[in-house]
């Protein structure tokens, strides 16, 4: 079986709860975001997934997808990535999508830069240091990190430009797979948040 990757976004967060992009500014779960990792955990830990015990385990450093994986069941194992870190928003960094539009009207963040920020080619080439990483363990892996650096890995997983990321929702505590079909990468699951309901 050729590997594949299994994405935790984080939980939530005041931040992410209001729609303010949240890059390298350290916020913690709310108790919300907390539960909901418990709730995933407790996912992870039952059959099929049963502990994921053969697994590889990620985690970008800030804490909210710190805390995410430790109250998952999953910190001892768990393994900080730089790579896995948030899109880094520079000046764009706290502003909701309404409040750079009136900066910048029509500005989107998949295909536009931003200033004092992360490039799209910074950001895709970290991408691929995670795909790739993915790819060529012997089995598969799980990493939690944050929406918009997990779908701009999905995007790269398939193939595609960062921007394909735009077309593709990512909510807190979701689960989501990147695998194969046919021989080709594939979306296996995506925005997964049966755990919560």
């Amino acid at each position: 079986m050729a590997p594949r990757i299994l994405l935790a976004r984080h939980g939530q967060t005041e931040w992410s709860l209001l729609g303010r992009h949240t890059g390298r500014t350290d916020i913690p779960l709310l108790d919300e975001g907390r539960r909901g990792a418990k709730l995933l955990g407790e996912r992870l830990h039952r059959a099929p997934w049963n502990g994921l015990p053969d697994l590889e385990i990620r985690t970008s450093p800030l804490v909210r997808a710190r805390e995410t994986c430790e109250i998952a069941g999953f910190g001892e194992r768990a393994q900080e990535w730089d790579a896995l870190m948030e899109w880094d928003y520079g000046a764009y960094e706290g502003l909701t999508p309404a409040q750079i539009q009136e900066l910048r009207p029509g500005w989107l963040l998949w295909c536009d830069a931003v200033p004092q920020g992360e490039t799209l080619a910074q950001v895709s080439a970290r991408a691929d240091e995670v795909v790739e990483w993915a790819r060529s363990a012997d089995r598969d892996v799980l990493v939690f990190a944050h929406g918009h650096i997990l779908r701009t890995i999905a995007a790269r997983w398939l193939g595609e430009d960062i921007s394909f990321g735009a077309r593709v929702r990512l909510d807190p505590t979701s689960l989501s797979a990147l695998g194969w079909a046919y021989g080709a990468p594939a979306l296996e699951r995506w925005n997964d948040t049966g755990h919560l309901e």
